[in-house]
């Protein structure tokens, strides 16, 4: 079963997409509180790369890490599949770090639509390998795109 999450923003589409496709952009939002994202490698284009990594950086989170054994930094890659600027894009993350589970990829299709005064972000994902792993999932896009509205309410 896809699982979808939806939010508006008050910004265009073209600035969500740029926010969503640019190295800057990405490190703008994406981290989680207490998390800091560095992009280095971003092709945009289907079949393009993005590689990056995420770093603990506050104090509770580097001892959580810490405290389970866990890298302060990992490194995450996705494909892009799909992509008609500034509306639709898609793409594949390579899920390599589930202990004792052979690596695969999940789909994430975005869909931006213009409404008044903003912009509604239709986010659809492939669930994970089981329910536990799907919730973590949602929750971190849900805070994600807390984030990019926070941002772009900043604006």
């Amino acid at each position: 079963m896809t699982e979808i999450i939806e939010r508006t923003v008050t910004a265009s589409p073209a600035r969500v997409w740029e926010l969503w496709t640019t190295a800057e952009g990405i490190s703008s939002w994406w981290a989680p509180e207490g998390f800091r994202t560095d992009v280095t490698k971003i092709e945009v284009q289907p079949g393009g790369e993005l590689v990056y990594t995420m770093t603990a950086t506050a104090p509770e989170q580097i001892a959580f890490m810490e405290q389970y054994g866990m890298p302060l930094t990992t490194e995450s890659r996705k494909h892009f599949t799909e992509l008609d600027e500034p509306r639709h894009l898609a793409y594949r993350s390579v899920v390599d770090f589930v202990p004792d589970h052979e690596p695969y990829e999940q789909l994430t299709v975005v869909e931006l639509s213009p409404v008044e005064g903003g912009t509604r972000i239709v986010m659809e994902m492939e669930p994970l390998h089981d329910d536990v792993w799907t919730e973590r999932l949602v929750a971190g896009r849900a805070n994600e795109l807390d984030n990019l509205a926070a941002l772009l309410a900043q604006d």
